[in-house]
């Protein structure tokens, strides 16, 4: 309860605008349904389907913000998170939801285990090099 004379909206900073709670955002959600494991460095591409998702009524406007930036260029769960000032774990849920809708494609990156070992990659350029 505010006394009075005071400002009920004392508890946060004139410059920050309201504030809107993470899981108000995302309606609740943690995660969301897509069987595509969201990594920081995951990049989301827009799918054919993505021409026009202002038109779409089903979609949040932060949902269309991440369609609209993946358009510019392919984007990372890490980028987006930054470009739209959002924490990570709510831009997961929106590009799962995205994902679902088939509005964008995630790429997920190569896993350790499948990658070159070192000691091959160094023995190739060694080869090279005595070429």
């Amino acid at each position: 309860m505010s006394q009075a004379g005071e400002d009920p909206k004392h508890w946060f900073d004139k410059d920050a605008g309201p504030v809107v709670r993470p899981y108000a955002m995302t309606r609740g959600r943690t995660s969301s349904a897509t069987r595509h494991r969201l990594d920081l460095i995951a990049i989301v591409i827009p799918a054919s389907a993505a021409d026009e998702p202002v038109g779409d009524r089903t979609l949040s406007p932060e949902h269309v913000e991440i369609v609209e930036l993946c358009r510019a260029g392919p984007q990372s769960i890490a980028e987006l998170a930054a470009g739209l000032d959002l924490p990570v774990g709510v831009v997961r849920v929106f590009v799962g939801d995205l994902v679902e809708s088939e509005l964008v494609h995630v790429t997920r990156p190569v896993p350790p285990a499948e990658l070159p070992d070192v000691n091959i990659l160094r023995e190739v350029i060694n080869g090279l090099r005595a070429l």
